[in-house]
């Protein structure tokens, strides 16, 4: 007599149910192994990207039901897409850059989930992505005040100024959403058409492979050019020894551990096309002592 698995359904065998494959983002992506059509597939299935196109159309319903006027919204958009790659370039040199996050126990999974993966395979799909804990905050701080202010809290009108919140926070949301698609494209396996995107490609590989101590624009190096981090290849001949791990390095890990213990153990300094490799050679390695035992 047949044992019955409880687990099974009578549809679906055993042996079908374990080659399901795995539901989309369950599975790991890799930008470097992807086309175009495959990213924008891949971009609008993410979590944080839906969450954000909610926010944004949530967004424009309070301004549709509180409207501040065209001039006032006009400007408020305006501030927001303005102040938003200026606040992205601080926070990206000052505190993802900073070498201070991994020192404090309980912001170094942060700093590890939201950089430090990041650098350490940029091509990774699952952690190009901002958490949104900590990118929604940092949206409504840099958009919202700024937001109210232009759209009437100044007069008073509580009305209008909660419509310039909103609009602000929307062109804020609409304008990340932009900055992680362009962020995607940098990393992807092709060339683009066009010059100025080559350029902002060009720029933020050398911030991933060659120095991570410039060029911390994504899409707009106005800021790198004007606070002195701008930088092309030619004008830093040594590559960067910190590049991929951000200066959490062997020694730093023996004074501060969580995130080289989060990570499994192993601080990985080369190129992650190395790693790789060198992964899935000891693992063929492996199988072939496994074999010939």
């Amino acid at each position: 007599m047949a044992t019955i698995n409880p687990t099974q359904t009578t549809a679906e065998p055993a042996a079908a149910q374990s080659e399901k494959p795995l539901s989309f983002w369950k599975r790991s992506h890799y930008l470097d192994r992807m086309t175009l059509g495959q990213l924008v597939s891949a971009y609008f299935q993410h979590y944080t990207i839906v969450a954000y196109l909610g926010m944004a159309v949530l967004s424009l319903a309070i301004f549709a039901l509180s409207p501040t006027t065209p001039f006032r919204g006009a400007a408020a958009v305006g501030a927001a897409v303005v102040v938003y790659p200026l606040v992205w370039h601080l926070l990206h040199q000052y505190v993802l850059h900073g070498r201070w996050a991994y020192k404090l126990k309980w912001l170094s999974a942060t700093w590890k989930r939201i950089h430090y993966d990041h650098h350490q395979d940029p091509n990774h799909l699952e952690v190009l992505f901002g958490a949104l804990h900590t990118t929604v905050p940092t949206i409504f701080l840099a958009t919202v005040p700024l937001g109210a202010l232009i759209g009437g809290a100044g007069t008073g009108n509580w009305r209008m100024a909660l419509g310039g919140a909103a609009l602000a926070f929307a062109a804020g949301i609409l304008t990340t959403c932009y900055y992680e698609f362009m962020h995607c494209i940098q990393h992807l396996a092709f060339k683009p058409k066009w010059k100025w995107v080559q350029f902002q490609k060009q720029r933020h590989n050398e911030h991933h492979y060659w120095d991570e101590d410039g060029n911390f624009g994504i899409t707009n190096y106005a800021f790198d050019r004007i606070l002195g981090t701008y930088y092309e290849k030619k004008d830093r001949p040594k590559r960067s020894p910190t590049v991929f791990n951000l200066g959490y390095t062997e020694d730093v890990a023996v004074h501060y551990p969580w995130v080289k213990a989060l990570s499994g153990g192993v601080i990985a300094s080369g190129h992650p096309r190395r790693r790789a490799l060198g992964k899935e050679v000891g693992a063929q390695a492996e199988g072939a002592r496994g074999t010939a035992a």
